[in-house]
């Protein structure tokens, strides 16, 4: 008898021990990040795309509807959240920059993931993540070496897989949409599905928190997709855009021409686009987000036969938004909403009362760094300075105001050599309003100035900077005390 009642014992302590192991192990964490997706996705309300996998992501966690990258291009917006640092703390503007070499405190820089395999986690990174930096993208963040992270968009084109004598000459770095009848393995997506699947599969649920980063080429021009993806839209789903003349009082500083979509594509273009152009480039648009949203749907069925569901907190995020010919303009670059705002998804499965639930809360991607440190429990030590505050808080209080305004920025023309741009753009949104201020680089003179009511005009099509002169005044206080004059000099 005592010999039973020692074994039951026994088994209910290791039961315990095991109870309370299993509730202080850390969350794993895995960062799906995509490449120039705007919120022309089914969370926020779009009606053409087809996402049911970012539905169901978005069933499972919180989808923030304010959610704002500090600068609309890759490599500076990528630095910035996965820093913690804004673009004017890491000197990073351009798409050449690296935050290790642009600043004094270079190596001290502690990353996102860096922060996290610091506090024993397995740290991996499979696609796309920070922007290229020669060999690697920065591997002091990571336990091993990054995978399918190099190469260009061009690159990923099965026009460019073919050897050279069957190609159409015609093209400039690459068509500039391509459907073909081809399995999804075919383009790097695929391939980063795949081998992020079989990682949570294969990963043991005993060994440490791991910390998974799968960055996505897709949607990012060129528009390419397997067919059938293509095959989920027809051109008449594809509503035709407003073009410039049906904006009032833009700036010229504060467009662009579109110079990224006609590096694709004919090498001869009128750099004219018919309807039913237009109609096309869109439906690769929505064809390729189609595609990646297919890919997310691995990951996340890896997720559960991987045995990790209950304890994995899944961030879904893109690094920009993009413009697909509103005002003319196609690409990104600019400090307008359709650039600004970004598609912002974190499921937490801990945090039951935000399941299916959205926040209007205004949030920065510098925010994501401490918000995610937060979630999982981790403190932080002085080791680490940050730009961003953590709103872990909107997860228990989604009506929560933590923050009065989001910044964006953006020099113009930036397609061009840094010598020849003329000025940048300082951008605040506020909860009812967008303001940016365009300053003349060298002499700081302010040479336009843009103010959207997003009240009335959510497409911001209506510049009301003369109609609101004291809403333009406030909002210019709050832009100046973020960037002061000496930043941009």
């Amino acid at each position: 008898m005592r010999v039973v009642l020692f074994l039951t014992f026994l088994t209910v302590a290791y039961s315990s021990v095991a109870s309370n192991l299993k509730e202080q192990r850390p969350p794993n964490i895995i960062l799906v990040v995509a490449d120039d997706l705007n919120c022309s996705i089914g969370p926020y309300g779009d009606q053409v795309a087809q996402t049911p996998n970012l539905s169901k992501l978005a069933d499972r966690g919180l989808t923030f509807e304010r959610a704002y990258c500090q600068q609309a291009v890759c490599n500076p917006s990528r630095s910035s959240f996965l820093t913690g640092l804004r673009p004017d703390t890491i000197k990073v503007d351009d798409l050449r920059k690296s935050f290790r070499e642009t600043t004094d405190r270079g190596d001290s820089i502690i990353t996102l993931p860096q922060y996290f395999k610091n506090r024993g986690y397995f740290c991996q990174n499979i696609g796309k993540m920070f922007h290229n930096m020669g060999e690697t993208q920065d591997r002091q963040s990571w336990s091993v070496d990054e995978v399918l992270h190099k190469g260009t968009h061009a690159a990923d084109t099965i026009h460019n897989n073919t050897p050279v004598g069957n190609r159409d000459t015609q093209f400039v770095k690459a068509p500039v949409v391509e459907a073909l009848d081809v399995p999804d393995f075919y383009y790097r997506d695929g391939q980063i599905a795949n081998l992020a699947a079989s990682v949570l599969r294969d990963y043991p649920k005993e060994a440490k928190p791991f910390f998974l980063a799968v960055g996505f080429w897709r949607p990012h021009l060129p528009f390419v997709a397997p067919s059938k993806y293509w095959e989920q839209y027809k051109p008449s789903d594809m509503v035709l855009p407003l073009g410039l003349e049906e904006y009032r009082n833009v700036p010229s500083i504060a467009l662009h021409d579109s110079k990224e979509l006609w590096s694709y594509g004919q090498r001869e273009s009128s750099r004219s686009l018919s309807a039913e152009k237009i109609r096309q480039l869109k439906r690769g648009y929505y064809a390729s987000i189609s595609f990646l949203d297919a890919q997310l749907g691995k990951i996340l069925e890896a997720v559960n036969q991987g045995g990790h569901a209950e304890n994995t907190i899944i961030v879904f995020v893109s690094d920009h938004g993009f413009h697909l010919g509103e005002r003319d303009l196609w690409g990104k670059t600019t400090n307008f909403e359709l650039d600004a705002r970004v598609p912002l998804i974190i499921a937490d499965p801990k945090a039951m009362a935000s399941h299916g639930k959205t926040t209007v809360g205004l949030f920065e991607l510098v925010d994501l760094y401490p918000t995610l440190v937060t979630l999982a429990g981790l403190g932080f030590t002085s080791e680490q300075f940050l730009d961003g505050v953590d709103q872990s808080e909107l997860f228990e209080d989604r009506s929560s105001d933590l923050k009065q305004a989001a910044f964006t920025q953006h020099a113009q023309p930036f397609y061009r050599p840094r010598k020849e741009w003329e000025a940048n753009g300082y951008s605040v949104r506020t909860r009812d309003w967008r303001y940016t201020e365009w300053r003349s680089i060298g002499t700081e003179q302010v040479i336009a100035r843009e103010l959207y009511n997003h009240v009335g005009d959510s497409d911001e099509t209506i510049n009301a900077v003369h109609l609101y002169p004291e809403v333009a005044a406030k909002h210019s206080i709050l832009v100046r005390q973020q960037f002061p004059e000496s930043i941009s000099k």
